[in-house]
C-alpha cells in the first residue's frame, strides 16, 4: 500500500476510533481522562515486562490497558467518596501511578531500555513501516489495529447508544429506569482505556489526547444532538487529520503536530463561528437583545404619556441621535407613531414590550 495513503487512513482511523468515546468524556466533563491514562500506564508496562521478560506489542498493551482501567477504578472511586471533586481526582490518581512506574523502571529494570516512550508511544510517520501479512497483501498493522478498535468502538456505542446518552446527561434516570449507570460508565472508561493505549501505540501521545477531545469539543460547539455530534466529531477527526497530513508535507514539518494544529484551528473556527455557540453569534444575540431593550424602555416611557424627541432625550439622558435611530425603527415598524412632534406607543408596541419583559 502507498505510504502516504497508509499514512492518512491510520490518521483517519485513530480519529474515528478516538472521538466515539471522546464525545462521551466531553459531555461528562472528564476531558483531562486521557492525558491521565497516558501518564498512569507506565507501572503497567513494567509489570508486563517483569513477567514476560518482553517489551513487545501485545504484552505491553495488556498490561497498560489493565492499568487504565485500574486508573479509572481509582479516579471514579475517590471521587464516590464525595469529598474530592472528578478533576481533582484525576490530578491525584495519576501522578501516584506513574510516580509508582518510575520507581518501578528504576527499581527492576536496571540497564534495560525500558520506558514509556521507547515501548508505547508511537509516531505515525513510521506506521508504513511496521506491516504484517493478511489475506495475502501486505499491510499496515497500525492500520488493521487502528481500524479493529474503531468498529469495535461504534459497534458498542451502537448497541449501548440509550443507555449511554440516558447515563450521560441523567444519571438518576438511568438508575430508575434499571440501566445500571455505574456498569455503563465503566463500559465506556474501559473502551476509553483500550482506544487510548492502542493508539499510543500507534500513532503517538499528542495525537491520542488530540483525537479524543478536539473534534468531539468542536462538535459539541457546533449542535446538542447527540448522534449528529458523534457523525460530526468523527469526521472532523478524519477530516482534519488527512489535511494535517498534507499540511506537514508542505511544510516539512512534524506530521503529528500538523494533524494536531489542525484539529486546534478547526476548533479556533468554529469557536468564532459556531450558529449558536460561536463568538460572533453570541455577540450577535447580545447587540440584537441590547437593541431591544433600548427600544423596550423607549415604548414604556411612551405607554406612560406621549412624548416629544427632546423629551425623551430628556427623560432618558440618552445621546439625540440615538433616540431619534431608535425612534425611527419604532415607527418603521409600527410600533409608534407620530402625532405632530409628539410620539405614542401603538398597540403592537405594547406587545413587544410585554414579550421583551417576558423574555
Amino acid at each position: 500500500m502507498n505510504p502516504q495513503l497508509t499514512i492518512v487512513l491510520v490518521g483517519a482511523c485513530a480519529a474515528v476510533a478516538c472521538a466515539l468515546p471522546g464525545t462521551f468524556l466531553v459531555l461528562r466533563g472528564m476531558s483531562l481522562l486521557g492525558d491521565a491514562i497516558s501518564h498512569a500506564v507506565l507501572p503497567g508496562i513494567v509489570i508486563a515486562f517483569l513477567i514476560t521478560n518482553s517489551a513487545s506489542t501485545l504484552p505491553v498493551v495488556i498490561g497498560a490497558s489493565m492499568l487504565g482501567l485500574l486508573t479509572v477504578f481509582l479516579i471514579e472511586a475517590l471521587h464516590r467518596t464525595g469529598r474530592v471533586k472528578e478533576d481533582t481526582s484525576i490530578a491525584v490518581v495519576f501522578p501516584a501511578l506513574f510516580a509508582l512506574g518510575v520507581l518501578l523502571v528504576a527499581r527492576y529494570t536496571g540497564q534495560k531500555d525500558l520506558d514509556q516512550e521507547c515501548v508505547l508511544y508511537g509516531e505515525i510517520a513510521f506506521a508504513p513501516d511496521n506491516t504484517i501479512v493478511l489475506l495475502g497483501h501486505e499491510i499496515s498493522q497500525p492500520l488493521v489495529v487502528l481500524a479493529g478498535v474503531a468498529v469495535l468502538n461504534l459497534v458498542l456505542i451502537l448497541a449501548l447508544f440509550k443507555e449511554l446518552k440516558i447515563a450521560t446527561f441523567d444519571a438518576p434516570l438511568a438508575a430508575a429506569l434499571g440501566l445500571s449507570p455505574v456498569l455503563v460508565h465503566y463500559l465506556l472508561m474501559g473502551t476509553v482505556s483500550v482506544t487510548t493505549v492502542a493508539c499510543f501505540e500507534s500513532i503517538g501521545a499528542i495525537l491520542v489526547v488530540a483525537f479524543l477531545i478536539v473534534p468531539a469539543a468542536t462538535a459539541h460547539l457546533l449542535t446538542d444532538r447527540l448522534g449528529v455530534m458523534l457523525g460530526l466529531a468523527c469526521t472532523i477527526g478524519a477530516v482534519s487529520s488527512t489535511g494535517g497530513y498534507y499540511l506537514a508535507r508542505a511544510l516539512d514539518g512534524s506530521i503529528a503536530g500538523c494533524m494536531a494544529a489542525t484539529m486546534g484551528a478547526a476548533f479556533g473556527v468554529a469557536w468564532l463561528l459556531a450558529p449558536r455557540e460561536g463568538i460572533v453569534a453570541r455577540a450577535l444575540r447580545s447587540r440584537r437583545r441590547k437593541e431591544q431593550f433600548a427600544r423596550a424602555l423607549v415604548l414604556e416611557r411612551l405607554g406612560r404619556s406621549q412624548a416629544s424627541h427632546g423629551e425623551l432625550v430628556a427623560g432618558l439622558r440618552w445621546p439625540e441621535d440615538r433616540v431619534r435611530e431608535i425612534l425611527a425603527a419604532l415607527t418603521t415598524a409600527e410600533l409608534a407613531r407620530t402625532d405632530g412632534d409628539a410620539f405614542s406607543i401603538t398597540p403592537a408596541g405594547h406587545d413587544f414590550v410585554q414579550q421583551v419583559v417576558g423574555s
